[in-house]
């Protein structure tokens, strides 16, 4: 299943040639390649989350991972990224300049999963870790919780080794029901237009802060169980 972004309708005069971003990709055999270095990626990254699960199911009668979700940015969110660095539309810019082109989310059953799930991949040889944003200890404002991580990884072609950059977020599956309610909710229609929006943006809010005590309570109840000691 492929992570989705809502995204607005793209204006002909933002973009050069004349044609869609998308047209423009698919017809330049250059971005093709790339593209298709990013689904490669995504699947080296993928692969590794699958054998951490199929171990862990293995091993501790348990699967910490629940789902995988997985995408590649589409060519008009490229093109606007770039556009808003002011770098030009070239596979170098997009390889150097852009760390969210290829992403994973991962959705875990509880909270200390998140973390341990992001300690296994950063403890793989072939994973550097460039850059990490914790939501969960830090919510953005509007109440969003997740585990940010920005990985490269190798990934190898039959002409040698290109290291490719990939985004990652962990999150329970509690986080995922709220961002995807959230998200629609909010683009549904500008919640900024929308009369009583402060009310809105903080029934939000709320909503966010009891699904995360829940999150909490169900962490807490794992432990009293004291069924789940993995790695121990």
């Amino acid at each position: 299943m492929e992570l989705k972004w809502e995204e607005r309708e793209w204006d002909e005069d933002e973009f050069p040639r004349g044609a869609s971003p998308e047209k423009f990709f698919r017809d330049s055999k250059e971005f093709a390649n790339l593209m298709m270095m990013y689904k490669c990626a995504i699947r080296e990254v993928r692969t590794k989350l699958e054998v951490l699960d199929d171990e862990f199911s293995v091993r501790y009668k348990r699967n910490p991972i629940s789902s995988i979700q997985t995408r590649v940015k589409k060519p008009i969110s490229i093109f606007r990224k770039l556009k808003k660095y002011d770098l030009e539309l070239t596979p170098e810019n997009i390889l150097k300049g852009l760390h969210d082109v290829a992403g994973v989310r991962v959705v875990c059953a509880f909270i200390d999963d998140i973390y341990m799930v992001a300690a296994l991949l950063a403890n793989q040889d072939d994973i550097t870790v460039l850059q990490v944003k914790d939501y969960i200890k830090e919510p953005k404002a509007n109440g969003y919780r997740s585990y940010h991580m920005i990985v490269e990884i190798p990934v190898f072609f039959s002409r040698g080794k290109t290291p490719m950059k990939v985004e990652i977020q962990i999150r329970t599956i509690a986080m995922d029901f709220w961002a995807s309610l959230e998200h629609q909710l909010r683009y549904k229609k500008d919640i900024e237009d929308v009369e009583g929006h402060e009310e809105i943006s903080g029934r939000l809010l709320e909503c966010a802060d009891t699904i995360s005590d829940t999150d909490r309570k169900m962490q807490e109840i794992k432990q009293m169980i004291g069924e789940f000691n993995d790695l121990s």
